[in-house]
């Protein structure tokens, strides 16, 4: 199904404060609450079609119920869940009323080292817009991201990625934990290939996958370990292994297994903190 965003007039270059002018009457801040009764803060925008709005998959993957407010402080209903793509960690939802205009897609690749914009919920000061640059296009586990330098904090995933013409062209999705301005961001042409016709599925309706977990903007570690069924003593990369989990305790990581034959399985998990003693 064609999806097309109602284009907003932004065909020139933009000075910020214009560009802020133009589209923030099109983002929404997400007061999500989930299936463990935890509160997150997330960030979306309209766009597709009447009512929908794009966000961060992590973002809404375990709710059971979740609020979008404008930038005028008006506050409506998200009903639930239209289409979804885990890999690429986002969400199509559908809002109960809006009236307010969608933002236009960009659909070009933008130049490494062109100038963006990021507009969201930066530890829930909402609506807040953050500069920055196209730092470098980068495929991570198979899917392809923008790299930005804009100041990224939780709240801001979910959030609009903007060309300085006012063209929504990623999403944001994650960022390096412990580096500064690493951010990355879902190509928003990826936003066209899902379908704004399945019907709306219910926050309460849904059975969520796994258990409830925070929804986190860090990306954790990724640790690979390949295991070969040798029969042989544990060798010493295991070791190492162990000593890795044991420096992390109380971080999510997510270990990938590799077993003869090609087989590939992933597990997150948080490592256990050491118990106090009795």
């Amino acid at each position: 199904m064609a999806m097309a965003g109602l284009a907003l007039p932004l065909n020139a270059q933009l000075k910020p404060e214009d560009l802020y002018a133009a589209v923030s009457p099109s983002i929404v801040t997400l007061e999500v609450e989930n299936v463990g009764g935890r509160h997150f803060i997330g960030g979306a925008f309209l766009a597709v079609d009447d009512c929908l709005a794009v966000t961060a998959w992590h973002v809404v993957h375990d709710a059971r119920r979740v609020e979008a407010r404008f930038s005028d402080n008006h506050s409506v209903k998200v009903i639930g869940l239209v289409d979804k793509n885990e890999q690429l960690d986002l969400a199509l939802i559908k809002l109960e009323a809006s009236g307010r205009p969608r933002l236009k897609l960009g659909s070009a690749t933008p130049r490494i080292g062109a100038r963006v914009y990021v507009v969201g919920a930066p530890s829930g000061f909402d609506l807040s817009i953050s500069e920055g640059l196209i730092s470098q296009i980068r495929t991570v586990d198979n899917v392809r991201y923008y790299q930005v330098s804009c100041p990224i904090s939780p709240g801001d995933s979910g959030g609009p990625v903007f060309n300085d013409q006012g063209e929504a062209i990623g999403v944001v999705s994650w960022r390096k934990a412990d580096a500064e301005n690493l951010g990355f961001a879902i190509p928003s042409t990826a936003v066209a290939r899902m379908n704004a016709a399945l019907p709306v599925v219910a926050w309460l309706d849904r059975v969520p996958l796994s258990r409830p977990r925070d929804n986190q903007l860090d990306r954790p570690p990724v640790v690979r370990a390949k295991i070969a069924d040798t029969g042989r003593t544990v060798p010493d990369s295991y070791t190492n292994f162990l000593q890795f989990l044991s420096a992390r305790r109380g971080e999510q990581v997510t270990v990938t297994v590799q077993e003869q034959r090609g087989k590939e399985s992933r597990f997150s998990f948080e490592v256990p903190k050491p118990q106090a003693q009795q």
